[in-house]
Order: structure tokens, then sequence, then C-alpha cells
């Protein structure tokens, strides 16, 4: 017998028939895949169910939330790398202004704060270019420098 004539004689369970209520947006998203997949809707939604009752459901659902927290993770140590170093480059120089620059005598200051609001707009332009099309700072500084280094 061939497996057409196996098919024919075998058989068929019907198939029970329930009814089933979906918010408008669900029903809509369900007509719009059964037509892409050109499926027709009971096969995908009892496809859907299975899949959700399947004993294996949980597990699945548990290694893409795994999956998720770990890009998460991953995303959370390139922030705090990230951060730490904006602070440190921030300490650095702050240490070496404060170390480098002497205090100046009033009528002196006076004209460097005058002059201080036009090299902040040169500073702020030049930070933009950076960052626009930069290399990062963070990827010019190796991961791989020894801590514990003294400065």
């Amino acid at each position: 017998m061939t497996a057409m004539t196996d098919r024919m004689s075998a058989p068929r369970k019907k198939k029970a028939q329930i009814s089933v209520y979906l918010d408008p947006e669900v029903m809509g998203q369900l007509a719009d895949y059964a037509a892409r997949r050109d499926q027709p809707q009971s096969m995908i939604a009892e496809a859907a169910i299975a899949s959700f009752l399947s004993p294996d459901a949980s597990e699945r659902r548990e290694a893409v939330i795994v999956k998720r927290l770990d890009q998460i993770d991953r995303r959370m140590t390139r922030l705090e790398r990230d951060v730490g170093i904006a602070v440190e480059s921030l300490a650095v120089f702050v240490k070496y202004w404060i170390t480098t620059t002497p205090a100046l005598p009033e009528p002196a200051a006076q004209a460097a704060r005058a002059k201080a609001g036009e090299r902040y707009d040169q500073f702020v332009t030049a930070l933009g270019r950076r960052l626009a099309k930069g290399p990062k700072l963070r990827q010019e500084i190796s991961e791989d420098v020894p801590v514990g280094t003294s400065e």
C-alpha cells in the first residue's frame, strides 16, 4: 500500500470545536499572520495553544528570559566601564588643572572670567564634533591596562 491509501483508509479523528473570545488587536494579528503564511487561523491558534501547553514551554520561556538578561548584563557592564572612564578622566583633569593653574590676581581674574565663556563655547563645539564622528575615548582606552598602577 502506498502512503496515500494508508491515509485514506485510516480512521480520521474528528477535532473538537471551541469558541474563543479575542481582543480585536489579537484577532487582527492572528488574521494578518494567517494571511502572510497562507494558513487557516484555526491551525495557527491550535499550534499556539499546543506550544503554550507543552511541558517544555516554560523552559523555552525561561531560556528566552535568560538570554535577554545576559544581554542586559553585558550592556550594563559596558555602561559601568564607560561611566568609570568618564569619572576617572574628569578626576585626572581636575587634579592636573588644580596643581598646574596658579591663582590669578583680581584684575587678571576678571579678564579671565570674561574670556571663559568664549573658551567654554569652543570646548563644547570641539566635544560635539568628537562625539559626532569620534573615535570615542572608551575605544582608545585598552581594557588590558593593568589595575593598580600608580600615578
